[in-house]
């Protein structure tokens, strides 16, 4: 079990600290509303970075945008807990604030937040009402010990049928009022707001906890050591959760519920923390079933449809053909004929990219093409010419016409119209400035944004007179209605963070998404569901190699070589330093969570990195090695430019090298 305690002189009224790793578009708006809170505070505080070893430009920001912030740079992805101490260690404030970098926290939070602790010495730490970026309450921001009992009536769903019980709504404390202060049981890891006494105490985050479980552990050591934890709703933050696990995922059930255990062996002794193990396992066992099916299910859905629509057609189309004609289709046909002519047709669309987003009309044509020319093929191995040249091309017919004709009907009820592929654009108006509107305008074309661009609403009473001008920040509601708006972009130099987070609550619209374009900044940011990374507007940089046409290009020469270099073997061996390594290789490769050739680091983070044998760094004899700067260069150049040539070339370049270990 981890146990440190710290000794602090405090010189500061507030410590804030920040774990970042690849956000660097969150962490500048984090950063830009902390600052502007600090200035209300009005007393000495400071402000610490720790940056996970990010790939994006996140380092680079800090240094450039915010010299005041002590800037802790390392070298891998410590998580959340040593990160959080890395920082704690050096801090010199009378309280600490463990901050999300995903959040934006109102001008006068730091400042409520100081006085109710200083009001109440028996607080070890606060959390605040906390909402997502719509709006929304998140009922995250209070809540209890999570036993087992809890955790069992949370994963089978009865929280969420009964989230006012003060039985079964005990996770989130759904009994209590979410308006009123409130002692509660934990306090949420995105804002913790910690008494530095208390640390002193009780020791710092656990470091077993990689990601997930320390703010539980930490909230109940406060208590233990006699301390209350408090929740108060009179100041706001945004949690836009831009990077966290997403809730669905295999990963997020074996990180969070292991945690869970972890928490559980290191509080609970004896038979209980037998059974209290038990009931976890069970829960990971449990959660992670449901995950791989619900996941399966998702991927192999737009499939199993078109599957049925096929089989179904091709079948009656058979019964027809034997009433009408004199043909005969023997009896196997319907079990293994029409199976595998369902395959080779949606086989064919799949390879021509006729699944991809949005819709491509040709494409998909260009599929049921060639997968009927695949058919024909099967269909010389058919007793009867008659009877392929007939199944074959009212087969096709019925491919073309009931697979893009289920396209049109869902499209259509959709979006109300027949055109395939397109989507209607969404009517987005700027609240702020003329000045800054022309700023978000410019960036929007920029980034190539599907938008209509209706004009904007100023903060301030006006009489202007531009064509683009709609109407005053009090008109917001109206403004909405009569334009048919979908979208609002928020000026961060023209409005305040309480004024913004005023108005996402008032107008209380579902279909009304909202982003943020901070003072100074090329991102737009913001966030439509608290389960999925935040999405943003941004000056694009183009990776051809995260395309999904490309990843599966990829894929499927690196399965093809690693096959071919299993069979030419004999005679390739002798090419590779390391034989047995090469061998090795090939099998990892084919397990398809390795590449030939790849990347050190993730460039888009919303992409996993699989480990890769060779790197761009291959196609060259480098004596000495490059420094990191340049290392990155090549690899964004490899990834934008990135073709199957690409990797040919590295693969026989560096052929000799494809026994050694990936990176």
């Amino acid at each position: 079990m981890f146990v440190e305690t710290t000794t602090c002189v405090c010189l500061k009224k507030l410590s804030v600290i920040i774990v970042n790793y690849n956000v660097c578009y969150f962490l500048e708006q984090a950063l830009l509303s902390v600052r502007k809170a600090i200035l209300k505070l009005n007393a000495p505080a400071e402000i610490f970075v720790v940056d996970n070893n990010s790939g994006d430009n996140s380092v680079a920001m800090v240094q450039r945008r915010f010299p005041e912030v002590k800037l802790i740079e390392n070298k891998q992805n410590l998580g959340f807990a040593k990160a959080n101490n890395q920082a704690i260690r050096q801090a010199t404030g009378e309280y600490v604030l463990l901050l999300n970098p995903d959040t934006i926290v109102e001008e006068d939070t730091f400042l409520k937040c100081c006085c109710f602790m200083d009001e109440h010495p028996e607080a070890g730490g606060l959390g605040v009402k906390m909402l997502d970026g719509t709006g929304t309450y998140l009922p995250e921001s209070k809540r209890g010990l999570p036993t087992p009992w809890v955790g069992f009536y949370k994963i089978f769903g009865l929280t969420q049928l009964f989230p006012n019980s003060e039985k079964f709504a005990r996770y989130y404390l759904g009994h209590l009022d979410k308006n009123k202060i409130q002692e509660v049981e934990v306090l949420a890891g995105a804002f913790m707001f910690l008494r530095h006494s208390v640390l002193q105490k009780i020791g710092l985050l656990d470091e077993a906890f990689f990601m997930y479980g320390e703010d539980i552990d930490l909230s109940y050591r406060i208590q233990q050591a006699g301390y209350k934890n408090f929740y108060l709703p009179h100041t706001r933050i945004l949690h836009y959760k831009g990077k966290s696990t997403r809730r669905g995922s295999l990963n997020y059930v074996f990180v969070f519920y292991n945690a869970m255990a972890i928490f559980y062996r290191k509080h609970f002794f004896g038979r209980m923390a037998f059974v209290y193990s038990f009931i976890i396992q069970f829960a990971i066992v449990l959660r992670a079933g449901i995950s791989v099916l619900v996941r399966i299910f998702h991927t192999f859905l737009p499939f199993l449809d078109d599957a049925a629509l096929l089989f179904v057609g091709l079948y009656g189309l058979k019964i027809i053909l034997e009433q009408r004609t004199s043909i005969q289709f023997p009896a196997y046909f319907p079990s293994q004929v029409i199976p595998v002519t369902v395959i080779l047709w949606m086989g064919a669309i799949y390879f021509n990219n006729g699944y991809e987003k949005p819709f491509n009309l040709g494409r998909f044509i260009r599929g049921i093409i060639v997968g009927t020319i695949l058919v024909a093929a099967l269909g010389n191995f058919w007793p009867g010419a008659n009877l392929a040249q007939n199944f074959i091309l009212w087969g096709s017919i019925w491919a073309l016409l009931a697979l893009v004709g289920k396209r049109l009907l869902y499209h259509y009820g959709q979006y109300r119209n027949f055109r395939l592929g397109t989507r209607p654009r969404r009517r987005l108006a700027i609240i702020g400035s003329e000045q800054e509107s022309k700023r978000v305008l410019q960036l929007l074309k920029k980034t190539g944004a599907a938008t209509k661009i209706v004009g904007f609403a100023s903060p301030y009473v006006t009489d202007n007179t531009a064509k683009e001008y709609l109407g005053e920040l009090q008109q917001l509601n109206d403004i909405i209605q009569v334009h048919k708006l979908n979208e609002l972009i928020f000026c961060g130099k023209d409005l305040s963070v309480t004024q913004i987070i005023e108005w996402m609550v008032a107008i209380n619209d579902e279909s009304v998404q909202y982003k943020i374009l901070p003072e100074d900044s090329e991102y737009i940011i913001g966030s439509n569901n608290k389960n999925t990374p935040g999405d943003y507007y941004t000056l694009p940089i183009e990776l051809n190699l995260y395309k999904k046409e490309q990843i599966r290009n990829k894929l499927l020469l690196d399965f093809t070589l690693a096959l071919s270099f299993l069979v030419l073997s004999p005679a390739l061996i002798w090419l590779v330093q390391n034989k047995r390594g090469f061998f090795r290789n090939c099998l990892l490769v084919l397990s398809g969570n390795y590449n030939w050739v790849g990347l050190q680091n993730t460039l888009d983070q919303h992409y996993r990195k699989n480990k890769a044998i060779l790197t761009p760094l291959d196609q060259f004899e480098t004596s000495p090695i490059p420094d990191e700067h340049t290392i990155r260069q090549m690899e964004v150049l490899y990834a934008q430019k990135y073709s199957i040539k690409s990797d040919l070339e590295i693969i026989l370049k560096a052929f000799r090298h494809l026994g050694r270990r990936a990176v």
